[in-house]
Formats: structure tokens, C-alpha cells, sequence
């Protein structure tokens, strides 16, 4: 059975070795008792699909690392947030007191690495996100406990931004949902585009019609439309889109046509426009053995959730290597997370002053693969060792 066909995946955790530690001396059980993650991922609800990509991203990692971080047995204890700020605080703050967790990792929506960042920086425990990347802890807000391995949610955006100003588009539809991550997502686009914006319409989160939204980009008749809409948000729009008979108004578009979309938009995406930071398609030695061993447990194609996901694997594997296993110096497995000593299914890759990465984007574009499967290929770099426009805002302490 596949991992993500088992309903009770997020109650379980995956534990490797045996418990012959508990015999040994304090100082020497600190570095032999397993290391414990919580990941956090949205696992029930529309946003589901994202986190089960997220999550089975981090557990490719651990399969690739036969269970261990810098020759470490790891626990893994799986947090469902279900899209409830509330609900992700109180479980997040059990992982932290009460299972004494050594690292946070995951998070797919900004609003609930929002709401969780403060009690997990603030007990002196580091949160490595693997998707959400909100402008608010890039600049005047980052942490000296806080990572990210995917990126600033404003870069990814601009790249849309960039795509529209180089295809000389001058007015374009703007539709986003209502929260920071949208937010994000529209300054990410107009910090590239010159142009007009002839409406910016924001939803609710849960919105699924999109019915006059698209009669009103039908009246206006835009150069072209630029959307983030994830999950379930992304399905309804793209099929409601082609459906409206709208599909020769070009579709640029962030987090709304990808793997985790794709098997159920189908061909209704076909040609679709999106940006990211990675595509299954990238050709580097890391990034194929992800793919293929990816496909081959879990029996579909992973998007950038399960990408980033891995690579945090890979990150804390480095870190903890580095500094011998031995977590208790916090300045010294800072340093050794910040060196990002691994090799990356993106290809190049380093942290910022703020400690999110400085790397290549890429403009992607929907395809029918050989064997019939729906994925993103890259199309263009568009941006190269990009710095989110937010770092410079950064100041992030020397020592902790």
C-alpha cells in the first residue's frame, strides 16, 4: 500500500533502531537517542494534496538516508495542522513539550508557519519550512531559528511578473486568495511588471466558484490573467477557466498548475503557465534519483512540496553531520544548517543573510509526459541567484 493511501499515517510514527540507548550515560544517550521531527503538514481538507506531496517528500528523504540524520536514528512524528492556526499551535506546542522534538519541519500555508513560528523560535527550536515562505519573516522579522528550504513567496511570484513584461503584455487580470501568501503573491508579480493591472480581485481561501470572477475577466478582456490559487482553489479555477471559453487569454500562474493539481485538472491544463523553483524534469543526477525513486514508492509525480521537502531532508542530514551528531550547541548546528553542505534536486543552492536560499527560478509550462502523466517542464530561467527583495531588511544576530 502506498504511504499516502493509509489514513492513519498521521497518527503514526516511523521510528528506526531500538531503544538500547536508554541503558547507556546521559552524555552519550544525548547523541545516540533518535533525533525527533515533527512535521507539519495540512492533511485533511482541500489543501490535503499539498501537504500528503510535503510529507512524502520528507519520508523519500529518510528512505534515502535509511532513517538516520548525520548517522542519527530519526523519529518522525507527523502533525496534521488541518488548515487551523489554532489547531496546528496546540499540536505544534505538544511536539515541543510534550515528545521534546529537535527540529519543525514543513508547513505548506503561510498562515499556519504564521501562527506556529513564535512558539517553536521562541523555545529555542529550529523550524525549517519546507513551502511557506511569507515576506514577514524574510526581512525585519526573520530568525536566527528559522529556515527555509523553498523560498520567499514574493520571487516566485515576480517571475510571472518578468514573464508578463517580457511577453510585452500591458493589462493583466490579477486573482489571488485573500490571505498573505496572496498578498505576497500580487507584490511579487507587480515588482517585475510595468504594466496596467486592470482589476486585483482577492477570495476566501475556501472559495471553489469562480463564476464571476471569470465573467468578469471575460469583459475585460485582459492581455492576460495572472492567478495563485492552490489545491482544490487551482483544480475548480483551471477547469472553470477552459470551460469558460477563456483559454486563448494567456494563463500565468503560481502553485495552481503543478503535480499536486495536475491529476485532477487533467487536460484541461495542457499549456498552462507556471513558475517555480524546480521541475521533475531538471536534469542533475540528485533530481533524477528523486524523481524516479519518488514515482516508484509512491506511484505518482511529485511537485515542488515533495521537492523542497527532500531537500530539507538532505539539509538537516548535512547540518547534524557536521557538528558530529551533538545538537546542543545551537550556534555551532546554526552554522552547520546555513553552510547548506548537501546537493540539491534544484541544482544550485545557498542561504541568504536572512537564511532563505538564493537561487535560480525557472518559468514552467504544462505537458503530457510519454507514459500519458500530466507534469510542469521548465520552459526558461528567468531568474538567476535571485535574492528575495526582502533580505536587505534582514538583522539577523551573529550568535544566538
Amino acid at each position: 500500500m502506498a504511504i499516502q493511501d493509509n489514513p492513519d499515517l498521521a497518527r503514526r510514527t516511523f521510528l528506526a533502531g531500538t531503544g538500547a540507548a536508554a541503558l547507556a550515560a546521559p552524555a552519550v544517550h544525548a547523541q545516540t537517542a533518535p533525533i525527533k521531527i515533527g512535521l507539519v503538514a495540512v492533511l485533511t481538507g482541500a489543501g490535503a494534496s499539498l501537504g500528503t506531496h510535503l510529507r512524502d517528500g520528507w519520508m523519500l528523504g529518510m528512505r534515502h538516508l535509511d532513517t538516520k540524520i548525520g548517522g542519527r536514528r530519526v523519529e518522525t512524528i507527523v502533525i496534521d495542522d488541518e488548515l487551523r492556526p489554532d489547531v496546528a499551535v496546540t499540536k505544534v506546542r505538544a511536539a515541543i513539550e510534550r515528545d521534546k522534538v529537535d527540529f519543525v519541519v514543513g508547513v505548506v500555508f503561510s498562515n499556519i508557519l504564521g501562527a506556529i513560528i513564535r512558539p517553536v523560535t521562541d523555545s529555542g527550536t529550529f523550524l525549517i519550512s519546507t513551502n511557506a515562505g511569507p515576506s514577514t519573516l524574510a526581512g525585519r522579522g526573520c530568525s536566527p531559528y528559522f529556515f527555509t528550504t523553498s523560498y520567499n513567496n514574493d520571487q516566485v511570484h515576480s517571475v510571472m511578473g518578468k514573464v508578463a513584461q517580457d511577453s510585452n503584455y500591458r493589462r493583466v487580470f490579477v486573482l489571488t486568495p485573500n490571505y498573505q501568501a496572496g498578498r505576497d503573491a500580487v507584490a511579487g508579480f507587480k515588482s517585475k511588471f510595468q504594466g496596467t493591472i486592470v482589476d486585483e480581485v482577492y477570495v476566501p481561501l475556501t472559495q471553489l466558484d469562480f463564476s464571476a470572477e471569470l465573467a468578469r475577466i471575460a469583459s475585460l478582456r485582459p492581455d492576460a490573467v495572472f492567478t495563485f490559487m492552490p489545491g482544490g482553489l487551482g483544480v475548480n479555477l483551471v477547469k472553470q477557466y477552459r470551460q469558460a471559453g477563456l483559454a486563448n487569454i494567456p494563463f500565468l500562474s503560481t502553485f495552481t498548475v503543478d503535480e499536486s493539481t495536475l491529476p485532477a485538472q487533467g487536460e484541461a491544463a495542457l499549456g498552462f503557465y507556471s513558475a517555480a523553483t524546480w521541475a521533475p524534469n531538471m536534469d542533475n543526477p540528485a533530481n533524477q534519483a528523486f524523481v524516479r525513486d519518488f514515482e516508484g514508492v509512491f506511484n505518482y509525480v511529485p511537485a515542488s512540496y515533495a521537492a523542497h521537502s527532500y531537500d530539507a531532508a538532505r539539509l538537516l542530514d548535512s547540518a547534524v553531520r557536521k557538528v558530529g551528531g551533538n545538537l546542543s550547541d545551537k550556534n555551532a548546528l546554526r552554522a552547520a544548517i546555513a553552510a547548506a553542505d548537501f546537493q540539491s534536486v534544484r541544482g544550485a543552492f545557498r542561504f541568504g543573510i536572512n537564511q532563505y536560499p538564493v537561487q535560480d527560478l525557472w518559468q514552467l509550462q504544462v505537458a503530457r509526459r510519454p507514459d500519458g502523466r500530466f507534469q510542469t517542464e521548465t520552459v526558461r530561467k528567468v531568474l538567476t541567484a535571485d535574492i528575495d527583495p526582502w533580505a536587505r531588511e534582514c538583522r539577523m544576530p551573529v550568535r544566538i
